[in-house]
């Protein structure tokens, strides 16, 4: 049977709280991650009916090693069966601050010059498709609390744009549930959000 919530408890928040790679990950791989999988295996065919492209659903591994304990994990939903990070895809995020969903596109993706200048370009249209919705920029956030929200319109667009055309730059933009309403956040609500992401995405998703 398939649960209308998400079905995170606040032990899964709670996870990246815990001091020491090992540890933390131990905790997200036997907690968290496994739920993470589940929820993507379902919400990929739900999220292509609800917005009439394919996605394939990919949970973050973390194998690249760090000295420091990763401060988020995630489903990544996006358009190739093989992987994610070559591309612009949108994400449902878990942090000790709550539930996350975002358009992302790493600093090791393809065409993220194209990607950059199209935004641009398009962030008058952008804007109009978002209806001045709140949207949170998420590229170096504390991870403790949500980030601001601002007003999606053209300078928005333009700013993100400009961050994300730097040699290093991400898009990382999205909404945020605190952890108290992530424990009530239904699949409905969640794919609504990503719906709202829908134009930016297909601005990501137009260049190959």
């Amino acid at each position: 049977m398939i649960l209308p919530t998400l079905g995170f408890r606040p032990q899964d928040f709670e996870v990246f709280a815990v001091e020491g790679f090992s540890e933390r990950m131990g905790l997200i791989y036997q907690h968290v991650r496994p739920r993470l999988v589940r929820l993507g295996n379902e919400l990929a065919p739900e999220l292509s009916r609800k917005l009439h492209i394919e996605f394939f659903p990919h949970v973050a591994k973390h194998a690249r090693r760090t000295v420091n304990p990763p401060a988020e994990t995630w489903a990544a939903f996006g358009p190739s069966p093989k992987g994610y990070k070559r591309y612009g895809y949108l994400a449902l995020c878990i942090s000790g601050a709550g539930l996350h969903a975002r358009a992302v596109v790493k600093t090791e993706a393809d065409h993220r010059p194209e990607m950059s200048a199209k935004i641009r370009a398009k962030a008058s249209e952008l804007a109009k498709a978002f209806r001045g919705t709140k949207i949170a920029h998420y590229e170096k956030w504390d991870f403790e609390h949500l980030p601001a929200t601002t007003a999606a319109d053209p300078a928005f667009f333009e700013s993100i744009a400009d961050t994300f055309g730097k040699k290093t730059g991400v898009l990382d933009v999205g909404f945020g549930w605190k952890v108290k309403d992530s424990l009530r956040l239904d699949r409905a609500e969640l794919l609504d959000a990503w719906s709202e992401l829908e134009p930016l995405y297909r601005v990501l998703r137009s260049v190959s």
